[in-house]
């Protein structure tokens, strides 16, 4: 599971690799009960027959190099575009899967992809930003640390959050440094994405257990928004870290502090609208009536958009190591560590349908382009899906 690894901040500010005792992660539940790294082994819950309630087409499959890494795929216009471990990143069409360009990093890859369609942003093991556009690297720059969380590119500029909790912004054709941000938070952070992303003319990230509006001009701090704050007596039972991905309506952003909680902050405003106790490891996704997540333990949740009261929970997936969510149409569509996409009923969790894959587990929240739901696997397989 990708929040197993931590990454402890040294007294250099230097980042140091921290692994964890089976202990110390049992006891601040950052594991499903068996997990622990002994010898059992987690059963998936056992699935009930496929009810083939919604029809959907495998349209095309495509195949990029296995994907060790946390992963955004990028959604413009019809085309998405993403990377796999070894520094290959694709761009495809998202109605027929055929290749638009391919180019390589030269290095393995720590995170990714951002876009905006023209400059495609990733960044390597070794901390660098790699910029491309239409297929050719562009520019590259050393980070100062690493980063899990994909860039944001925006504004013709490439947005950067690092490990170190730090927010930095680069002219989109240069790679010229305009600015960093650097915020307090505990020394622990997650080796999974952050949270990072655009709202009308405010760039919004996730520092520890905040929301943070930062001015993109400057990097100057407009608000803070706290969704959780640390507890407990170490460090790894005060990491609150927002997780990747989000739901976003209008000035609404709806996001999750990791195994804390879940809320939503209007970013006009910089006001927190509601949070509520949740205890998931991997972002959220709606619209403007629910707000859906998955648990550490395979629960699948909706929130109301309005007032995060639970309208209900489904324990159908249990154990079955869940993505993060994607809202679409009359269904909820989550992927799981065996390859499977299920489709539920977005009014009371009830299962629709699934597809299968190749077997690896689905590495990303499912996404849409165009017509086409895309998920891609841990073997590098790259499906698209049609909802008839």
């Amino acid at each position: 599971m990708i929040h197993r690894v931590l990454t402890q901040l040294g007294r250099s500010g230097r980042l140091v690799a921290a692994g964890l005792m089976p202990a110390l992660l049992a006891g601040c539940s950052l594991l499903p009960p068996g997990m622990g790294g002994g010898a059992e082994k987690i059963k998936p819950a056992d699935l009930a027959p496929n009810p083939a309630l919604l029809g959907v087409r495998a349209a095309w499959t495509s195949r990029v190099g296995e994907v060790s890494l946390p992963l955004a795929v990028s959604v413009m216009d019809n085309r998405i575009t993403l990377a796999s471990g070894d520094g290959t990143v694709t761009s495809l069409d998202a109605a027929t899967g055929r290749e638009l360009w391919r180019a390589s990093a030269g290095t393995a890859l720590a995170a990714g992809v951002g876009s905006d369609g023209d400059v495609t942003a990733v960044v390597t093991r070794s901390n660098e930003l790699v910029a491309f556009s239409g297929g050719k690297e562009r520019w590259r720059q050393k980070l100062g640390a690493g980063t899990f969380t994909a860039p944001l590119v925006a504004g013709r500029r490439v947005f950067i959050l690092t490990a170190d909790r730090a927010v930095s912004a680069f002219d989109g054709e240069s790679g010229r440094k305009l600015w960093t941000q650097q915020r307090p938070g505990e020394p622990l952070v997650l080796r999974q994405a952050g949270v990072l992303l655009a709202v009308r003319d405010t760039l919004v990230a996730g520092l520890s257990g905040r929301l943070v509006g930062l001015n993109p001009l400057n990097g100057v701090v407009r608000w803070e928004a706290p969704l959780a704050s640390p507890r407990g007596i170490n460090d790894v039972e005060r990491l609150v870290d927002l997780v990747a991905s989000v739901d976003r309506v209008g000035d609404t952003v709806c996001a999750r502090a990791f195994q804390a909680n879940v809320g939503c902050v209007n970013t006009a405003r910089g006001a927190v609208i509601w949070t509520k106790p949740a205890n998931g490891a991997v972002g959220v996704n709606g619209d403007d009536q629910m707000v859906f997540g998955t648990e550490s333990d395979g629960k699948v949740v909706a929130w109301r958009f309005s007032n995060g009261e639970r309208a209900w929970t489904s324990d159908q997936l249990l154990r079955r190591g869940l993505t993060a969510p994607l809202a679409l149409g009359r269904s909820v569509v989550v992927g799981d560590s065996t390859g499977l996409v299920h489709f539920m009923s977005r009014e009371d969790g009830k299962a629709l349908t699934r597809v299968a894959t190749d077997g690896s587990a689905i590495v990303a929240a499912p996404v849409m382009a165009g017509n086409t739901l895309v998920v891609v696997t841990r073997a590098g397989g790259v499906f698209g899906f049609v909802p008839e």
